[in-house]
C-alpha cells in the first residue's frame, strides 16, 4: 500500500507538468480549433530562457530571491516566442486548409529546437558581448541552476517521501490553476476569450478585438509552459533543446484525454495521466523504459473509445 501511494505522489507531480503544458493547448484550441503541435518547444524555450536569465545576472546565485526573477525571464522567453509564432506563422493560415497550420507547426517546431542549440553553441550570434564558456552546450543535457529552498532535503510523511520541488511544481499548478479560472471567469478579457471561443463572427460584431483575444490565448498557454520549464529544471536538475518534443506530445495526450477545448479537463488529464503513468511503471511489465509505449497507448484508446474524453461534450464539427 505505501507503494502505491508513494506512486500517486510521483504521478501527481509529473501529471502537474503535463497539466500545466496541457493547459496551452486547450486554451488555444478552445479559441481558433487549432492544434499548436510547436507547444512543447515553448515549454524547452521557458527552460532556457530560465537558465538564460540566471547565467547573464545571477551567475552562481543559488539564493530563493531569484527564482521569482528566474520564472519571468522564462515567461517573457515562452510569451514572446508564442506572440511571434502565431502572428507571423499561424495568422495567415487561420483559413487556409487545416492541414496547413499543423505542417507550419511540425516546421516550427524544429525551427525552434535548433535555433536553441545553435544558440547556445555560439551565444554570441543574439548577445554580442557574450562569453561562450558562460554558456553550456545545448547539444548535452545542461545543468540547471538549482535554488536554495526548492531543492535540498525531502519531506517524508509515513513511508511516502515528496522531494521539494515536486511538491512546488504541484503548488505551481494549483496556483496557476486557480488563477487562470479567475482570470477566465471573472475579468473582462477573460470574458471576451469565452466569447470568441463560442462564436468569434458576434463576438467581431460586438466590438471584441479577435486577434488580440487569440494572441492573449497564445501567451497565457506560454506563460504557463515557461512556468513548467522551469519546475521541470528544478526536478530533473539538467534540461535538453529536445525536452519539448515528448512533453509536449505526452500533454498532448492529457489534454485528449481530459477533453481538448476544456481547461478544467486539461488539469484533470494531466494528473490522472500522470498518476496511470507512474502505476504502470511500478506494477506493469516493462518498468520505466516502457512509461511511453503506455502513455500514448492510453492516447489510442481514448480516441477510439470517447474522443471527447473524460470531461469534453460531443460536438459537430463545424468544418
Amino acid at each position: 500500500m505505501e507503494q502505491v501511494a508513494q506512486q500517486i505522489v510521483n504521478g501527481l507531480t509529473i501529471g502537474s507538468l503535463y497539466a500545466l503544458i496541457a493547459v496551452g493547448y486547450t486554451v488555444v484550441y478552445g479559441i481558433i480549433q487549432l492544434i499548436n503541435f510547436a507547444h512543447g518547444e515553448i515549454f524547452m524555450i521557458g527552460a532556457f530562457g530560465a537558465l538564460s536569465t540566471s547565467l547573464i545576472l545571477f551567475p552562481g546565485q543559488t539564493a530563493l530571491w531569484t527564482l521569482p526573477l528566474i520564472l519571468l525571464g522564462a515567461i517573457a522567453a515562452s510569451v514572446t516566442v508564442a506572440v511571434v509564432m502565431e502572428r507571423v506563422a499561424y495568422r495567415p493560415l487561420r483559413n487556409a486548409p487545416r492541414l496547413a497550420p499543423l505542417i507550419t507547426a511540425i516546421g516550427i517546431s524544429v525551427f525552434l529546437q535548433e535555433l536553441v542549440r545553435v544558440g547556445y553553441n555560439d551565444p554570441t550570434l543574439f548577445i554580442s558581448d557574450a562569453n561562450p564558456f558562460d554558456f553550456p552546450s545545448a547539444k548535452q543535457k545542461v545543468v540547471f541552476p538549482q535554488v536554495e529552498g526548492i531543492s535540498g532535503e525531502a519531506f517524508t510523511f509515513g513511508d511516502v517521501t515528496l522531494q521539494r520541488p515536486a511538491l512546488f511544481t504541484i503548488a505551481c499548478l494549483a496556483i496557476c490553476a486557480v488563477g487562470l479560472w479567475y482570470y477566465i471567469n471573472r475579468t473582462r478579457t477573460g470574458r471576451a476569450m469565452q466569447a470568441v471561443s463560442q462564436d468569434p463572427d458576434t463576438a467581431r460584431l460586438m466590438g471584441i478585438n479577435v486577434d488580440r483575444m487569440i494572441v492573449t490565448a497564445f501567451a497565457v498557454g506560454a506563460a504557463l509552459a515557461a512556468i513548467a520549464g522551469v519546475a521541470y529544471g528544478l526536478q530533473t536538475t539538467n534540461i535538453n533543446f529536445k525536452m519539448g518534443f515528448i512533453y509536449g506530445l505526452k500533454a498532448f495526450t492529457a489534454a485528449v484525454l481530459g477533453g481538448i477545448g476544456n481547461i478544467q479537463g486539461a488539469v484533470v488529464g494531466g494528473l490522472v495521466l500522470g498518476v496511470l503513468e507512474a502505476i504502470a511503471i511500478q506494477y506493469l511489465p516493462g518498468g520505466s523504459p516502457w512509461k511511453d509505449i503506455w502513455a500514448f497507448s492510453i492516447l489510442i484508446l481514448v480516441l477510439v473509445f470517447r474522443p471527447q474524453g473524460i470531461m469534453g461534450a460531443k460536438v459537430v464539427d463545424r468544418a
